[in-house]
């Protein structure tokens, strides 16, 4: 996985003292094991079975190196759909999850939006403040993605901490050319690619000056 959410992953299981009682059942995946894990489980477990809970080569959330499928530590594991149950040391996991930039990915009233069977193991991570925001509204990623789509540069979504701090998440769309973004001059920022048509900015405000910052793709 990316050393970034390894990190955090760790800050999440040392917060809540899980010692040895969660166990990481499968992290990153190159194209060529996903496709060996999808035609095995085609033979073993057959075509229904896998297209719920098993993605195709190259659509798979492994790939990108921020999920990682948890289970409960036990003698017998199962690698496709681990036990991580709602309740005890994995539910507090699942709860202090947000606040480290962690969702859980695929839940059961979001099949028909993610596509994906409810997976109660499956994990993302996608970062502070839209875990956040995702885990107050009860947003997939998906209608995370199309919720900041109404929020450009000029009509920015702003994120109030506990501590009053403010974050400011906008949308840009995708062009042919070159991206101009106007960010506070102090400020700490993260330009991040949506995946279908643009890009969403995260600025941690400190102060309302500006500077031109340039983003090529």
């Amino acid at each position: 996985m990316k050393r970034h959410a390894v990190n955090v992953l760790l800050m999440i299981l040392q917060k809540i003292s899980a010692g040895n009682a969660i166990v990481p059942v499968s992290g990153y995946r190159s194209a060529q094991e996903q496709t060996a894990i999808y035609d095995d489980s085609l033979k073993e477990n057959g075509e229904e079975f896998t297209r719920k809970f098993v993605a195709l080569p190259n659509h798979s959330e492994h790939q990108t190196g921020l999920a990682i499928d948890l289970g409960l530590n036990k003698e017998d594991i199962d690698f496709i759909c681990p036990d991580f149950p709602y309740a005890g040391i994995c539910n507090d996991f699942r709860e202090a999850a947000a606040d480290y930039g962690y969702i859980q990915r695929y839940a059961k009233d979001k099949e028909k939006i993610t596509g994906i069977s409810h997976e109660p193991w499956h994990f993302r991570y996608v970062g502070c403040p839209h875990s956040l925001i995702m885990k107050d509204r009860g947003f997939s990623l998906e209608e995370y993605t199309d919720f900041i789509k109404a929020y450009r540069e000029n009509s920015r979504f702003v994120y109030k901490q506990a501590d009053g701090k403010e974050t400011e998440v906008y949308y840009v769309p995708a062009n042919d050319g070159e991206i101009q973004l106007n960010i506070p001059e102090s400020s700490f920022y993260q330009v991040s690619g949506n995946n279908v048509d643009g890009f969403i900015v995260t600025v941690w405000r400190d102060n309302d000056e500006r500077k031109k910052v340039l983003y090529r793709y």
